[in-house]
């Protein structure tokens, strides 16, 4: 197992990594004190492989849990599943000392986050996340909230958890189109931060495409400490913390104007990290190699490089785009490569060049 820690002064908390851990989530969360009583927040798809498990681990270390289940996708990101959870926790009579553990991917940490930061002024809660995407990337940092129509994660609060808990062997359950998926988040952090990273990643895709419990080991730890250095320098992205959303802000508006659900959020995030690349390209000289290794990277992944966009759809994701919790002054800000393995945040791109290189 390997343990990263994300440094918050009395708010640090530890990311755990490794195979059979679900089976220990009673005693860990014994050891951080929690409350006697809390609720399980997963959806009908995770629900069917894990609640079991967790439930029972949770009842051995003398814990009462009680299971909330909300549908699967990225609907349930809004306001009105937040409420009916909320709901939920009220009838069980939860308290101030009761705590939840959000048990699933993205949708499941960022929904459950937001209901603990939300139920009772804010309740303690750990993420359990059992997809690659989460276990890399959305479980760490304290980033929680829920979609709106007018765009994504424009409802939420910074809101740290307790612990996270990275079970590597929730992941062979996933479907292959998931789990790839996620690898596009796993991508970024070599693109943005460690070059050594990203040639790993060049040398070890087809062992992390065969889930390789050894070779993802490496891969989640090393992102989880990307990702807790950065966060534990700019919790609340005022800065630094704006480079990992590098690829982001196209790839939100793919999401947000194709519809929920007909990209997964790695697939649009792809497409947005080599656009963005391209755009490196013409604005801060990032090397026709560097913008070559990055697409096929990608496209040997699996995932998707570029998106047909007929004039209306276009328009949809230029009107998305605006609406992007990045923007600033009316204006888009984008994070772009000089190199892999270095970024820098707050540039404008003149819309016209984005339509350019979206083709």
């Amino acid at each position: 197992m390997r343990n990263v820690q994300v440094p918050l002064g009395d708010r640090s908390y530890a990311i755990k990594v490794g195979g059979g851990l679900l089976s220990r989530l009673g005693l860990v969360c014994a050891r951080l004190r929690l409350g006697p009583r809390c609720a399980v927040i997963t959806d009908s798809n995770v629900g069917k492989h894990f609640a079991k498990a967790a439930l029972k681990s949770l009842a051995a270390s003398g814990f009462e849990a009680v299971l909330i289940t909300v549908p699967a996708g990225e609907k349930s990101k809004c306001l009105a599943v937040v409420e009916d959870c909320h709901d939920q926790l009220a009838a069980q009579r939860l308290e101030r000392k009761s705590f939840i553990v959000a048990l699933g991917g993205g949708v499941v940490g960022d929904l459950a986050g937001f209901v603990a930061a939300t139920y009772l002024r804010g309740i303690p809660f750990v993420q359990v996340p059992t997809t690659l995407l989460a276990q890399v990337d959305s479980s760490v940092g304290g980033k929680t909230g829920v979609n709106l129509k007018a765009g994504k994660n424009l409802v939420g609060a910074f809101y740290q958890p307790q612990l996270v808990l990275c079970d590597l062997d929730t992941l062979k359950t996933l479907p292959k189109r998931e789990y790839v998926s996620g690898l596009a988040e796993v991508v970024k952090y070599g693109v943005i931060c460690d070059p050594i990273l990203f040639a790993q990643l060049e040398r070890s895709l087809p062992k992390l495409l065969q889930r390789d419990v050894p070779t993802l080991r490496s891969v989640v730890a090393r992102c989880c400490e990307i990702k807790a250095d950065v966060v534990g320098q700019d919790e609340t992205e005022s800065g630094l913390r704006a480079i990992l959303n590098f690829g982001h802000t196209i790839g939100h508006a793919i999401e947000n104007s194709s519809g929920y659900g007909k990209f997964l959020h790695g697939e649009a995030v792809s497409i947005g990290q080599v656009a963005a690349a391209r755009l490196s390209q013409k604005i801060l000289g990032l090397p026709s190699g560097d913008a070559g290794r990055i697409e096929k990277l990608f496209v040997q992944a699996g995932l998707p490089v570029k998106i047909k966009l007929d004039a209306a759809r276009r328009k949809k994701l230029f009107a998305a785009m605006k609406l992007d919790k990045k923007v600033s002054g009316g204006e888009i800000k984008f994070v772009l490569a000089k190199k892999i393995g270095q970024v820098v945040w707050g540039q404008k791109v003149p819309s016209g060049m984005i339509d350019e290189i979206l083709g």
